[in-house]
Formats: structure tokens, sequence, C-alpha cells
């Protein structure tokens, strides 16, 4: 078996346990991978994610920096790396990196809602509780298919806007 297969190999079944409920064990493969592969971005997400899941967020912080650091991640995982690092920072109380994070995730995934909810968690720990509210309107009505929210939507992105009108 080649180098790649073994790693490609090695890493399934790392990602197979996590998803079986096999953290712990899929954790310490994914960390031994990610000595054995210390450039791989997809390995280091993983690890990262393996972490994160665990409650381990600040072992999780470092290998999710390194998944971004460099190329080689699908759109997805990419999105994943923003998604997981910009809420472990959160959670760690680093929310002005948090907010950096995420708005770099909604750089290169713009009005993605599931960036722009933790995007309004960061905006209320970090004291912008305004800001935070905006951003969950404007997301709510952007994603709804609620016929409610959709028939209002023009009034509620309005007042999104100007949180303080009664008109």
């Amino acid at each position: 078996m080649s180098g790649d297969q073994e790693r490609d190999a090695a890493l399934s079944q790392a990602v197979r346990l996590r998803e079986q409920g096999q953290t712990e064990r899929a954790r310490e493969e994914l960390v031994a991978l990610a000595q054995r592969y210390p450039q791989d971005t997809e390995v280091a997400y993983q690890a990262g994610w393996a972490h994160d899941v665990l409650g381990l967020e600040a072992e999780a912080v470092p290998f999710y920096e390194r998944a971004l650091s460099g190329p080689g991640l699908s759109e997805e995982d990419r999105h994943g790396v923003f998604l997981g690092l910009g809420s472990t920072y959160r959670v760690l109380g680093r929310f002005e990196l948090s907010l950096r994070t995420l708005r770099g995730g909604l750089a290169e995934f713009p009005q993605d809602p599931a960036l722009q909810a933790f995007l309004a968690m960061a905006l209320y720990n970090a004291g912008q509780g305004r800001e935070a509210v905006q951003t969950l309107l404007k997301t709510l009505t952007a994603s709804s298919a609620d016929l409610r929210v959709r028939s209002y939507r023009s009034a509620i992105d309005h007042y999104a806007e100007d949180l303080d009108a009664m008109e």
C-alpha cells in the first residue's frame, strides 16, 4: 500500500470511529496521523473536530488553525473549519478571534446561515447585541421556508436595519 493509500485508509478509519461514537479512539488515531502528516490540512481538520466533539476546545484550536493555513481542503471541509474554529474561539472566550474567523468564513461563504448564526452568538458575547440581533433577523428572513416569515420578510428586514424604529 502506498503512503497516500495508507494515509487515506487511516483517515477514513478514524472518521468512521468518530461517526460511530468512538470519539476518544478516533482522537488518538487522528493525533497520531497529524504527527505523521503535519502539513495535511484534512487530517488537521479531522483532528480538530475530534477534540471539539470531546469538549477539548483548547486542544482543538491548533489543529483547526493548521487546517486553515494551507491548501487541500474541500469546500465543505473548509466551511467546517471556519465554523468549528469560530465556535471554539467563542466557547473559549476569545471573542475577537471568533468574530474574525467567522467573518473570514462569511467572506468565502456569503450568507451561509450556520456561519451567520455563530457570528450572531459571538457578536452577542462581544457586547455587540444590536448587530447580533440584526444578523439573526436577516439570516431568518434569508433562510426561512416558513410562509409567515416569508410574508413579513420586507418588514422584518426593514426593522433589522433600524431596531429602534416604531413606524
